[in-house]
């Protein structure tokens, strides 16, 4: 199966449990695979025969920035069902969530999550 790979995308969001991430909010940072057939666009050429990775971005950017959530891995949940719903040629996603700015006193490059789903579960 083929890939469509989407890394580092950058979104301010208010997820969290603490009031303080719900008041201030903070940077995420999320990378989405999406597996889907790439041959009949890589022979084609054509747009219509893969999945638009700009699309794909506005949904997760909505929900990622204008949705809120406690926890990451509802964030998770949410982008991998919406993806999974709207794009049919998407036949499963990975999303993985990292907040960098997490509220832990430690030294730490990110706390995050990573979710597989696919249109069998």
């Amino acid at each position: 199966m083929d890939k469509i790979i989407m890394h580092h995308l950058s979104f301010y969001g208010y997820h969290g449990v603490l009031e303080e991430e719900k008041r201030l909010g903070q940077k995420f940072i999320l990378d989405i695979e999406l597996w889907a057939d790439l041959a009949l666009a890589g022979t084609t050429d054509h747009v219509d025969n893969t999945v638009s990775y700009a699309d794909v971005y506005e949904d997760v950017k909505e929900l990622a920035e204008n949705q809120r959530f406690h926890l990451i891995e509802a964030l998770a949940e949410h982008i991998s069902h919406r993806i999974l719903e709207k794009y049919g040629k998407i036949k499963k996603v990975m999303v993985r969530v990292k907040k960098p700015e997490a509220p832990v006193k430690g030294i730490f490059d990110y706390f995050g999550v990573e979710i597989e789903r696919s249109r069998d579960e």
